[in-house]
């Protein structure tokens, strides 16, 4: 059973996060040949000020540009 675990900055629409989720789940399936009813996925949303890259966060670089 496939389990798909995606931490992503939050601030994406209910439709773009749907999508995600549908298109991990296909990429799942098409590439271990796992029934749909078996893939499980999972969105953790995290605020913009406790996700970094490069000791800057996500919301700090939005403001710097």
């Amino acid at each position: 059973m496939p389990f798909i675990d995606v931490t992503i900055a939050e601030g994406r629409s209910p439709d773009e996060l749907r999508k995600l989720i549908h298109e991990l789940t296909q990429a799942a399936h098409r590439a271990l040949d796992a029934p749909l009813p078996n893939i499980r996925v999972v969105l953790r949303e995290t605020p913009k000020t406790h996700f970094a890259a490069g000791d800057v966060t996500i919301a700090e670089r939005e403001t710097r540009t």
